[in-house]
This record gives C-alpha cells, structure tokens and sequence, in this order.
C-alpha cells in the first residue's frame, strides 16, 4: 500500500488535475467532455486501490471469470428445440 501511494499517487493527482483543467476547456456534450465527466465522478471509486493494497486495479480476473456464462448466454439465445437448449446448458 506504501508503495501505491508513493508511486502511484502523484500520478493520478496529475492526472485528475489534468482532467479537471480539459473539463474546463472541453464542451460538455461532447465525446471528450462526457469522458471527463465520468472520470471525475467515478474518481473516488478508481482511488480506492490506493487505501487497501489487496484491491487490484484491474478486474480483467473477473471478466475472465464469467466469460464462459457470457459466451454461452449469446449461444443458448437461438437454441431451436426444448431438447438442444437443454443440451446446450448441460454442456
């Protein structure tokens, strides 16, 4: 955790700043603006990695997790029969 806030701190103290400072500059209604507008709403959540070092930055682990239940979701959608859904779940 230390080493998150040394290293990592002052870079996303820059980068909020810099986003702060684009806001102002960027229309609101654009692409750009709403970006800014989300980092800067979603900022305490994306900082919170840097209170608790077991919180990992990404969720790529997650995502690789359900992916088969994602996959699979898209192919149960155009089973044709009662029996080859079933089929398909089973599997």
């Amino acid at each position: 955790m230390k080493q998150r806030q040394k290293q990592a701190k002052p870079v996303l103290d820059a980068m909020f700043a810099w986003a702060n400072l684009q806001r102002d500059k960027t229309a609101p209604k654009s692409a750009f603006g709403k970006a800014l507008t989300f980092l800067v709403n979603q900022w305490p959540y994306l900082t919170n990695y840097l209170k608790d070092g077991r919180l990992e930055l990404s969720n790529n682990r997650a995502e690789r997790s359900i992916k088969p239940f994602v996959m699979g979701r898209k192919n149960w959608l155009f089973a044709n029969a009662q029996a080859g859904a079933q089929s398909s779940a089973v599997i």
